[in-house]
């Protein structure tokens, strides 16, 4: 190591072969995050010990002299379906102090929108909030706020600040001393050190590892809104994903009312557990439990309602389809919140063991509401809403189906059946076609199948 450039090496005679480092004011201070533990020390009687151990242990212990926590302090959003999706025991959902959540979705799905009614429930349950707006001036923020009604009952737990500059945030964090702390969003948070624009791999990769450990060293719940890409990815193929706790993906169609929020990776509850909200003039508001995401089907040919299972809650979600005419090699298969290789394959079964030809057909399906299906036992809804299509035949009025289709034909069991089943006869079914499966009694008709050719016959 040598303190100036030179042409050749003092040490080992070699022409050209000294490389310029430069050292960042983060390793200058002993790691990229003792910045931001120092900053807290400064404050905090605790933050000493805190910013030497990191994430309050000094060493290495073993792990059954570790000592158990009876429970994980929950912070309520105020939003039951938001703190559902976040998870924990009930009566206790919400967010964890000192976790990293990272929220992601479409452009104007409504992340911000969702973040602030949050961040006024969390405060009117009397917890501190530092709300962070990257993208927005302060004005915008607190118009948004009273269009939503988030302006009353504690407001003054709610604060607001329109800045970019991490270490600004850090300092305004360390004077706050909020519960929770928003970001909206990381894109446009930068380190003024690091040499590359804000939004570059270097500076999102160090923002939220920087942000992440300012949880842990702190205590405090820290959201982060990230932006996906053309393949909705959160900025990049899993940049962010892996440094926070939990990830959770708002989605819907913006010309729909519906919206979705789907927790992809929860290390303090159930992943994929969702949450359903409807937009309106006033903001999200949340969906009773029990809801048909659709119109119900009503025995139309090529409409079917099936009970979908995600996570821990089940939800009618209505599957249609349509059939046109096409030409054979070149049929089209479309399909809108459904698994387009699932698509086929049943399309494949249904002209293998129940003889109906779709080779010269285009084939349009779709999950009404927004909603994306990945369960599989939603398989026999789609596959009887598209013969259904094609034959111009329904169901019955009150019929959800409900089954796993293998290639052979068979009708397969599914998870959560009798949670299903009852989340139909709750919401007025009275017929619900299933697999041959071991089951409790249940208060409606369950017409069990066990091949695609007998549930055929259920269509009139």
């Amino acid at each position: 190591m040598q303190g100036r450039w030179m042409g050749r090496c003092p040490d080992c005679g070699t022409w050209d072969a000294l490389e310029a480092h430069r050292e960042g004011a983060g390793e200058k201070s002993g790691g990229p995050q003792r910045g931001i533990a120092e900053a807290w020390a400064a404050v905090s009687d605790g933050g000493a010990d805190l910013a030497g151990g990191g994430m309050g242990m000094s060493g290495a212990v073993p792990i059954g002299e570790v000592e158990a926590s009876e429970s994980t302090p929950r912070i309520g959003t105020g939003l039951p379906e938001l703190d559902r999706v976040l998870g924990g025991p009930a009566g206790g959902q919400g967010l964890v102090r000192g976790s990293a959540v990272l929220v992601g979705g479409p452009p104007g799905i409504g992340k911000s929108t969702l973040l602030l009614q949050a961040a006024a429930g969390i405060a009117r349950g009397g917890t501190r909030v530092l709300y962070v707006s990257s993208e927005e001036s302060a004005a915008q923020v607190r118009a948004r706020a009273e269009r939503l009604g988030a302006l009353g009952g504690r407001a003054g737990d709610l604060y607001l600040l329109a800045d970019t500059n991490l270490g600004r945030i850090v300092e305004q964090a360390r004077r706050v001393t909020p519960g929770v702390l928003v970001v909206d969003s990381v894109q446009m948070v930068h380190k003024a050190e690091l040499p590359a624009t804000p939004g570059s791999v270097t500076q999102l990769r160090r923002c939220c590892a920087d942000l992440a450990y300012l949880a842990k060293l702190s205590g405090m719940a820290v959201v982060l809104v990230g932006h996906v890409t053309k393949d909705d990815q959160l900025a990049g193929p899993r940049l962010l994903e892996h440094l926070v706790d939990a990830v959770l993906r708002f989605e819907g169609d913006r010309q729909h009312a519906h919206r979705i929020v789907r927790a992809a990776k929860n290390r303090y509850g159930a992943t994929q557990e969702i949450g359903l909200f409807e937009m309106t003039a006033g903001g999200l508001r949340d969906l009773p439990g029990g809801v048909v995401v659709g119109t119900g089907g009503g025995g139309r040919p090529g409409s079917v309602v099936c009970p979908v299972l995600t996570g821990t809650r089940c939800v009618m979600v209505e599957v249609q389809a349509l059939t046109a005419t096409g030409f054979v090699g070149a049929a089209k298969r479309k399909c809108s919140g459904i698994d387009a290789n699932r698509l086929a394959m049943l399309i494949a079964v249904l002209e293998q063991h129940a003889e109906v030809r779709l080779a010269d057909r285009d084939v349009f399906a779709s999950a009404v509401g927004g909603l994306r299906v990945i369960d599989p036992g939603a398989d026999l809804a789609l596959l009887l809403a598209v013969a259904g299509a094609q034959l111009r035949r329904g169901l019955g009025s009150g019929t959800a189906v409900v089954g796993e289709v293998g290639l052979g034909g068979e009708i397969r069991p599914v998870a959560g059946l009798e949670q299903r089943v009852a989340e139909a006869a709750r919401l007025g079914y009275k017929r619900v076609v299933v697999p041959r499966q071991r089951r409790e009694r249940s208060e409606v008709e369950a017409v069990e199948v066990a091949s695609v050719a007998r549930a055929m016959e259920e269509l009139g």
